[in-house]
């Protein structure tokens, strides 16, 4: 299987497109004005201590200082001998200076949420550097590979106080994946270590990485066929990066300095396009149905305009394998988290429930969110949960459609017509007037004018009032005004 990943990189984001065997499989999305800034380290100064809240200001140097709660502490030396207290003031006072994290972005009026137990992600692992234990994600569930990863890193670890988190990712990771990600954390920390030596508080020690290079530390250890970037900058810092962090990825970059944008090149842009789409069609002329709501996900199949060629029960199998393909790169494209539900077409017999299960799982085990699949249900569905890595791709481009506000749907000129006869008729007998204006979209004007005209007219004489019509272009189907006048 051939793999690539293409950057496209402007001032305003960047786009990273993971490609399979020439389809795409899996879109990520940066932009600059909503980069938070959750994970940076910085060397921070302490502007205020407040013992009744047992929390202290500390400034970072952004705007508004950020917030520190005894909670969030934890010890910053090996060497420290003094035991534990819960009282900021016993340990901290104004004018100190501590490595911080920020653990929670600043909120309206509120500055940053801070903590001390500092953590650097890798692929794989999360380094501790002031812990001293090894843990392993709860959701690998197998006890074997759980001590099995254990075991490795506390084998391989050198300082007793230096802890690891053995993250979801590591399942079924190869052991020279791991080691990898240990000496990649020990090289990070020990360039943001080097760093707080130089500097005076405040100042930022350590940012998390921009996308392009998330990408290089995340993937590091696949076997890439190339990784392609449209940015002489970007390419540079990415260049920088893996000889220094990961240097077995450093062959496999390349700068693309074509005229024509790289993601036109490669047909992505379209896909993504697609990917927005609620429906998508099925080469066998089968077609699936995507509907993301707050609660979940639902998936239906349909056959489509595929009639197969031996019988219905066949037709139905052959449509089933087919989506459950489909539905793979589709989670992955899409981003969907969470509950998912999909309505494969019912199938009578039980090997061909299997065998599309199967390949459901098969198609899913390329995945990196963690994702976990029950069997078909008495009802013919297939429940599944997917781990939520990021927003979806729906949430990260759209927004909530402000006229149907997300139902999907709209009234129709007939429905919003007759709601204009009842507001008519309320207001005529609460008020007096000597005319009523209706303002309201062209189409629910034109319905008035044309196969409502005799309501229309019957309401008149009914209210005893002229009414008057305005067609409004600016008006969305359902919106309309009844006016005194």
């Amino acid at each position: 299987m051939s793999e690539e990943i293409l950057i496209n990189v402007t001032p305003q984001e960047t786009r990273v497109a993971v490609v399979e065997n020439g389809v795409l499989q899996e879109i990520l999305i940066e932009r600059t004005r909503c980069r938070g800034i959750v994970g940076n380290v910085y060397k921070g100064k302490v502007s205020r201590v407040l013992p009744g809240m047992q929390a202290a200001f500390v400034d970072i140097g952004l705007e508004r200082a950020a917030f520190l709660h005894v909670s969030d502490m934890a010890a910053q030396r090996s060497d420290a001998e003094t035991p534990p207290t819960d009282h900021i003031a016993a340990l901290l006072s104004e004018g100190d200076q501590l490595l911080v994290q920020v653990v929670k972005d600043p909120l309206g009026s509120k500055g940053a949420r801070l903590t001390t137990a500092l953590t650097v992600p890798a692929r794989f692992l999360v380094f501790m550097p002031y812990g001293n234990t090894v843990g392993v994600s709860t959701k690998i569930e197998s006890e074997a590979e759980r001590r099995h990863l254990k075991a490795l890193i506390l084998s391989t670890r050198e300082a007793e106080m230096a802890g690891f988190i053995v993250r979801t990712a590591a399942e079924g990771a190869d052991d020279a994946s791991i080691t990898r990600d240990i000496e990649f954390l020990k090289r990070l920390w020990a360039s943001i270590n080097g760093r707080q030596a130089e500097v005076v508080a405040p100042a930022l020690i350590h940012e998390d990485l921009p996308l392009a290079l998330r990408i290089l530390r995340d993937f590091v250890g696949r076997d890439l066929d190339r990784i392609c970037i449209d940015s002489r900058e970007v390419f540079a810092r990415a260049r920088e990066f893996t000889e220094r962090f990961c240097p077995d990825t450093a062959g496999v970059l390349a700068h693309y300095c074509g005229r024509r944008p790289i993601f036109e090149l490669h047909g992505i842009e379209q896909e993504i396009q697609r990917a927005l789409d609620r429906k998508v069609q099925l080469k066998s002329g089968g077609y699936l149905i995507f509907d993301q709501t707050e609660a979940m996900t639902t998936i239906d199949i349909n056959t489509g305009g595929y009639v197969g060629r031996r019988n219905l029960e066949e037709t139905i199998f052959k449509t089933n394998l087919e989506a459950a393909q489909a539905i793979a790169r589709q989670l992955r494209l899409r981003n969907l988290g969470g509950i998912i539900i999909i309505d494969f077409i019912d199938m009578t017999q039980e090997d061909h429930k299997q065998q599309v299960m199967r390949a459901l799982d098969k198609a899913l085990s390329g995945d990196r969110a963690k994702n976990h699949i029950c069997e078909v249900s008495p009802l013919g569905l297939v429940e599944m949960t997917r781990k939520r890595t990021r927003e979806s791709l729906e949430r990260t481009l759209c927004e909530i459609c402000p006229v149907c506000e997300g139902r999907g749907t709209l009234k129709t000129p007939e429905t919003v017509l007759y709601e204009i006869f009842r507001e008519i008729l309320r207001e005529s007998r609460q008020f007096e007037a000597a005319q009523l204006l209706v303002i309201a979209a062209p189409a629910v004007i034109d319905l008035l004018l044309d196969e409502e005209s005799t309501g229309l007219a019957d309401l008149e004489s009914f209210v005893g009032v002229p009414i008057r019509l305005q067609a409004e272009t600016q008006y969305s189907q359902e919106q309309f005004d009844v006016v005194l006048t």
